[in-house]
């Protein structure tokens, strides 16, 4: 399977993004037993969350960029999955970073950054699924 240019750039824009994983994990290790940064049991579950979920999705948005080359969408919806299967692991682990506050128990409003992630995360999926199913 030859990869396309298209996916080729998505790919290594995705591909650039995973030491900002391995960063967070550091950082996450680097608290732990500390009281610095990670205040409050708040904090504590959003980071962690954030960090599984960048792993995770941009394993996905690797997969995906793949698949993409295996429809026959038009190429502007081609560059629409693209792009949002790029942008859905930034916004959902970027919520679950800037969403907790430093005291209390009520998320900032960046908490609607993992919603708007997980929206587009989940049109962009059902229309690489559509497409990968009627060509």
């Amino acid at each position: 399977m030859e990869i396309s240019d298209a996916a080729r750039l998505m790919l290594g824009l995705t591909i650039v993004t995973v030491p900002t994983i391995e960063f967070g994990g550091y950082f996450l290790l680097s608290q732990v037993g500390r009281n610095n940064i990670i205040r409050t049991p708040m904090q504590r579950t959003f980071y962690r969350a954030g960090h599984a979920h960048a792993g995770v999705l941009v394993l996905l948005a690797l997969i995906g960029q793949l698949l993409v080359d295996a429809t026959t969408l038009a190429e502007g919806v081609q560059w629409a999955v693209r792009v949002g299967l790029f942008a859905a692991p930034l916004l959902v682990s970027g919520g679950f970073f800037f969403a907790p506050p430093r005291e209390g128990d009520k998320p900032t409003r960046f908490i609607l950054l993992i919603y708007a992630g997980a929206l587009i995360l989940a049109v962009t999926m059902i229309t690489l699924g559509l497409g990968l199913l009627f060509p």
